[in-house]
């Protein structure tokens, strides 16, 4: 099939998680003989195996600009159309079909955004959201908890991970280590866990360490060791070393991360947020905790080697529902539902 992907993010131009999806769902589509092509203002990364279209647009009101210059595009050239993203104006009438999936819920995201301008800005995407999954003919929600706030849409299809890239392997590190990946400053609650860390894991277990990937700025505390922005194979490393993985976010649609950790051969320790409900099929693969027993549960996992095996056995297998290969099946059978 001819596909048109269209995305706003990319890797290498943002960290959003929606961008590194579909740059990764294209190679994989490509690699099973797909002719790919993504319209995306981002530059094009260089691990890409599908053709690029670049979509120049200035600010401000980029978002909205690229959802107008969409409409100009040669997209009925396509049998596909899948967007990730500002397709709201677009309308095909059922040619090409019109694929799009939600990564999530601004509209959720808005009650645990920091500011009332940020809260503005989710409240205006999510509408765009609701939409855009009017304009598709067929909306693909990343989980059950994603469609709950899309209840008239039907398809759920989780995000991927690359189970060649993050699978288990190597000697975990010498020294007691929790891997935490994401903003210290944000829903993802790194500033909480370093607090957790130094305040209760420490006096238990003395020789720990807190690894932080993907923070901005160092951390000025005992034991923590940040590494920053690191590539795919670095971050790949720190998942198969790292004896716990960590991340207690008030909020998650899906939780890649999580898989990755899993995919990895290393036991997860979350909140109850709803992405990571559902990723560990209610805490039957990985513990999900309240925040009063954060603290007590990352001490038992590094003092426990027997648990941890068990989690991470138990990850293993459950990351496999995520491979590239199970979610390209899905989402063939929804793009030959539509093409004529």
């Amino acid at each position: 099939m001819r596909i048109a992907c269209i995305s706003y993010y990319l890797p290498g131009a943002s960290q959003m998680g929606p961008g590194y999806q579909a740059h990764y769902l294209a190679n994989a589509l490509s690699g099973r003989g797909h002719e790919v092509t993504m319209f995306s203002p981002s530059p094009q990364p260089a691990d890409a195996r599908y053709a690029h279209r670049e979509v120049d647009v200035r600010p401000p009101l980029r978002t909205l600009k690229f959802a107008q210059a969409l409409r100009r595009l040669p997209l009925r050239e396509f049998d596909v159309v899948h967007a990730h993203g500002e397709d709201y104006l677009l309308r095909f009438g059922g040619r090409p079909v019109h694929v799009r999936t939600m990564h999530g819920s601004c509209l959720v995201e808005a009650l645990h955004a920091r500011g009332f301008r940020n809260r503005l800005r989710m409240l205006a995407l999510g509408a765009g959201e609701i939409l855009a999954t009017l304009a598709a003919d067929h909306t693909v929600c990343i989980s059950e908890n994603t469609r709950r706030a899309f209840p008239w849409c039907r398809t759920v299809i989780p995000c991927g991970v690359d189970t060649d890239v993050f699978r288990p392997g190597g000697p975990k590190s010498e020294r007691p280590s929790i891997l935490f990946v994401g903003v210290l400053d944000s829903r993802k609650r790194g500033r909480m866990l370093v607090e957790t860390f130094v305040g209760e894991v420490l006096p238990s277990v003395p020789e720990a360490e807190l690894w932080v990937v993907r923070d901005a700025g160092p951390v000025e505390a005992p034991g923590v060791r940040c590494f920053g922005a690191v590539d795919v194979e670095t971050l790949a490393e720190l998942y198969r070393r790292a004896w716990v993985f960590c991340l207690p976010s008030t909020y998650e649609g899906f939780g890649v991360p999580y898989v990755e950790a899993m995919a990895s051969g290393t036991p997860v320790v979350a909140s109850p947020n709803p992405g990571a409900r559902e990723v560990t099929r209610e805490g039957q693969d990985g513990v999900v905790v309240e925040d009063a027993r954060l603290g007590a549960a990352l001490v038992e996992l590094l003092t426990d080697a027997c648990k941890r095996e068990d989690l991470a056995a138990r990850g293993l297998e459950r990351a496999r529902d995520f491979s590239w290969e199970r979610v390209c099946q899905q989402y063939e059978e929804v793009y030959a539902g539509g093409v004529r």
